[in-house]
């Protein structure tokens, strides 16, 4: 099982495939399991890395507050690591807000970034009163409840939520609780416009709520190409996986050949 020393805190990643270097981040509770089908098939083109966050699955619990700074920096740690000097970086819905927060911060480090039903802020009612009652819960302890609902919302076949729930059992309240809070917080809205790098954002069609943050990082990032899925909800690296999976493939593809 790989492992990364990072300040005493033991990070659990893998590696798979050759080639240009994709690193995917991953929401609260869930852990990298969620890009199994992204392991999959991207490896067979690309060197596909996740990792799960500091008190997240097989990741060790931290004792540091999770912010989204701390989490850019293991993240930088590993990229170091694993001799990557530079990855196109992929977040899923609140991973795509730290996909964003190391493009503003190691830019130097990125080829570009691909945002998956993500947002530069919490601006609505529905999702902050989505992410309060995970807080609260976290805080009260509930990890199995989390599990099972955030599991069972993002697994397409009974194989994978039961991988997904027991890696998600794994994960330390306190951290859980400390990721849901700084997204609450974490607004980078004002400064999309100096990423300077290829962004590919995707959502659902269904995922109405998020039409606004897809808005809005469209009309903000100075580089970037929106793309719906038709009949799509939230959970698309699971459930729209086949059709994620080619746009991505397209994406880099193509931005690869203008880096060279």
């Amino acid at each position: 099982m790989p492992m990364l020393d990072v300040d005493g805190i033991s990070l659990y990643y893998t590696v798979r495939g050759k080639g240009v270097p994709i690193l995917f981040i991953h929401p609260p509770v869930i852990t990298s399991v969620n890009f199994i089908y992204q392991l999959e098939e991207l490896s067979k083109n690309f060197r596909v890395i996740t990792f799960d966050i500091r008190g997240h699955g097989r990741s060790q619990h931290s004792n540091t507050p999770i912010t989204y700074p701390l989490i850019v920096n293991d993240i930088k740690h590993l990229l170091d690591h694993l001799e990557v000097k530079k990855a196109f970086i992929c977040g899923y819905s609140t991973g795509g807000s730290i996909a964003l927060e190391f493009l503003l911060t190691y830019a130097d480090r990125a080829l570009g970034g691909i945002i998956i039903s993500g947002m530069s802020e919490v601006s609505d009612k529905n999702l902050k009163s989505k992410v309060s009652l995970g807080m609260t819960l976290a805080k009260a302890g509930f990890v199995s409840v989390l599990a099972m609902s955030i599991s069972w919302s993002n697994s397409n076949t009974q194989k994978l939520f039961k991988e997904t729930f027991l890696e998600a059992l794994k994960t330390n309240a306190k951290n859980i609780e400390q990721y849901f809070c700084y997204c609450l917080k974490y607004n980078c809205t004002n400064q999309l416009g100096n990423i300077n790098l290829p962004i590919l954002l995707v959502y659902g069609k269904k995922d109405k709520v998020f039409y606004n943050y897809a808005k809005l990082l469209h009309e903000k990032l100075p580089f970037n190409e929106l793309k719906f899925i038709e009949n799509a909800m939230h959970q698309i690296p699971t459930k729209s996986a086949f059709e994620l999976n080619a746009m991505v493939k397209q994406f880099i593809y193509s931005h690869n050949e203008m880096n060279r």
